[in-house]
């Protein structure tokens, strides 16, 4: 049987490469698609993942006409790709070609997401998908092919059956393993879904009183930093980021999918942006292992309390959270796999 997995991002590599390795051990051909984003190509290259790229070059362009033909290309792309390989099921995770194409080709859209305020993005590809899979601290009702399932994204590889920490990053990137260090995360704010939306007033700042503190500050950077904040970016293979995560003392960032990341894996995690989502107001509320700040002080707040967590550290408090939370959740690879294969089936 055939299954096409369409990616979008860096982040939906690590959400499908375990589901693609199961499904290629049970004997189904699986077909890799992916947006031409330098990062995802190497994260597929990284975990030896034969891929397709779609599109010619970014999608999203400050002039809506380009970015408006470079979607066009992409989709054309994908739906040539899905006629190629006739498969019985396409998934992704908000892949608007993919469920288009599941409307024109005889097959089956199986689409993940977790982000509502994805809002234009979702009104082109919740009509036209077959099941529509969401966590279930989802905050909209999507409707009748909506499907709950209790776990996070994240879940998907940072499960402990699916992550195992390697302490030799620390040493790739200079920290001692007595060393205490906060990851420190800022995004570009460049993606269709992010607009009108900010994090942090001032990087310079934040790293200024982190180093206050006596703590390391590493910093991982979409966009270009500051000249004066370039001696903290670090340079690590990317499929090796999660293990600093795992040993950080504290994330602190703009990136939602790290602060969740870092969330599962029991470290405190800190979300600046005017952005709210779901799953990261559940880690908050329902297991403490976040911290979300979207007002107008919102650095400030974070700060304070990013401060107040460094100077409390309590390991096992983190650790009996974290444990909390997945006794709770599942697997969210194995949901995967189990709702593709009964399709299949």
């Amino acid at each position: 049987m055939d299954v096409i997995v369409g990616l979008g991002h860096p982040a939906h590599v690590h959400f499908y490469r375990n589901t693609i390795d199961e499904l290629q051990t049970r004997g189904h051909k699986v077909h890799v698609i992916t947006k031409e984003r330098p990062l995802a190509i190497d994260l597929l290259n990284a975990y030896n993942i034969k891929h397709d790229v779609a599109g010619r070059g970014r999608i999203q362009h400050e002039n809506p006409l380009k970015t408006g033909l470079s979607f066009f290309s992409f989709e054309c792309d994908v739906i040539s790709t899905v006629r190629q390989y006739s498969p019985e099921v396409v998934t992704g995770i908000g892949n608007i070609p993919l469920a288009h194409a599941s409307s024109i080709f005889d097959c089956t859209s199986l689409i993940f997401t977790d982000t509502e305020h994805a809002t234009f993005a979702n009104s082109i590809t919740f009509p036209f998908s077959d099941y529509i899979y969401t966590p279930t601290c989802f905050q909209l009702n999507i409707g009748e092919n909506q499907v709950q399932y209790p776990s996070y994204h994240e879940l998907a590889y940072l499960h402990p059956d699916r992550f195992t920490p390697d302490p030799g990053v620390l040493d790739n990137v200079g920290i001692s393993s007595d060393e205490r260090f906060v990851l420190f995360r800022t995004v570009a704010w460049n993606a269709i879904h992010d607009a009108g939306d900010s994090g942090f007033d001032s990087i310079i700042e934040v790293v200024e009183e982190i180093e206050d503190q006596g703590v390391r500050v590493l910093i991982t950077a979409e966009d270009n930093l500051p000249e004066s904040l370039k001696k903290y970016q670090i340079s690590t293979d990317p499929h090796q980021v999660h293990n600093l995560q795992y040993y950080a003392d504290l994330f602190l960032g703009e990136s939602a999918t790290m602060a969740a990341e870092s969330a599962v894996l029991g470290t405190p995690s800190i979300f600046v942006s005017t952005v709210t989502l779901g799953y990261l107001e559940e880690l908050e509320h329902e297991y403490g292992l976040v911290s979300n700040f979207s007002g107008e002080r919102r650095q400030i707040n974070a700060m304070n309390t990013a401060i107040s967590i460094l100077q409390n550290y309590d390991q096992e408090l983190w650790d009996e959270r974290r444990q909390s939370m997945l006794g709770d959740k599942i697997d969210t690879t194995d949901f995967i796999v189990n709702r593709i294969t009964r399709t299949l089936d």
